[in-house]
């Protein structure tokens, strides 16, 4: 996880449940004991799934768009910024989503720990079985799409 200074308090509630729920966590929110830009905290934890410490990730900034943008631009990550539970379920069921982004002035935290609930357990395709080729191979070509 990471999350820029105006997405803190989101993080720390999503953490928190993580942990509860025996999530091994690695914050990426700061650097040198300050807090990171978005930028920074999504360059790290892209980097850190990059090298095989993850295999998903959770980004927090003001409206989730700025760390979606990051964090789209590291081959292997695809990053989906989401305003609803249920966008966050489709995200991984239709995209294979692998790191999820939220806003701090969007989501309250209780809908936020629901968002990232159904992120970390819906599997590719789950509910979509009837589509699951047509799925895999356009994911496929997506990802072929990046240098």
């Amino acid at each position: 996880v990471a999350a820029d200074p105006y997405a803190a308090s989101l993080k720390d509630a999503v953490v928190a449940q993580l942990k509860e729920k025996g999530y091994e966590v690695t914050d990426y929110s700061s650097s040198n004991g300050k807090a990171c830009p978005y930028f920074e905290g999504a360059t790290a934890v892209c980097k850190a799934m990059q090298a095989g410490q993850a295999p998903r990730a959770i980004l927090f900034c003001g409206t989730g768009m700025g760390m979606s943008i990051v964090a789209n631009r590291f081959k292997g990550c695809t990053a989906s910024v989401v305003e609803s539970v249920y966008a966050a379920k489709m995200c991984r069921a239709i995209n294979n989503a692998n790191v999820l982004c939220l806003g701090q002035m969007i989501w309250g935290a209780d809908m936020a720990k629901e968002a990232v609930n159904v992120f970390l357990n819906t599997r590719f395709t789950e509910g979509l079985e009837g589509i699951s080729d047509f799925l895999h191979d356009a994911c496929g070509k997506v990802e072929a799409i990046l240098p």
